[in-house]
């Protein structure tokens, strides 16, 4: 082989090494069930607030603790943890990104990204029809 094949070898293999290292980083939703069989890693659960139970959030006490209860894309329902202030509008929201580990059955959430209804989306257009005859 020549030197030129070598190094292009070599090249492929160091690009193709960072690829599949890479792949570790690219993550995807799972639900609380599949956050509980991995507590050792970082979850992504998505869900939505579930507004029957009960919030707690009291800034006095500890502006960085807030807790409520979501349920993920498989219908269950988890209380969860989030180490930080409670968001604005945060009741309005449709959607909830968690991010974090299950431990004891508890949801321990370090980031949280809400997906809130538009404020662009038009109203509803209810058009009327006169009878002519």
């Amino acid at each position: 082989m020549k030197k030129i094949h070598i190094i292009v070898l070599v090249l492929l293999a160091v690009v193709l090494a960072i690829v599949v290292s890479s792949m570790d980083g690219f993550s995807t939703y799972e639900t609380f069930a599949t956050a509980a069989e991995k507590p050792d890693q970082t979850i992504h659960v998505i869900g939505v607030l579930d507004t029957t139970q009960s919030q707690h959030y009291d800034p006095l006490e500890d502006a960085n603790h807030f807790t409520f209860y979501a349920s993920d894309k498989k219908g269950a329902t988890h209380q969860v943890v989030f180490r930080g202030p409670k968001p604005q509008d945060f009741e309005r929201s449709e959607q909830l990104v968690m991010t974090g580990r299950m431990v004891d059955g508890v949801f321990h959430c370090d980031k949280m990204q809400m997906k809130c209804p538009s404020k662009y989306e038009e109203d509803e257009i209810v058009v009327a029809q006169e009878d002519l005859n």
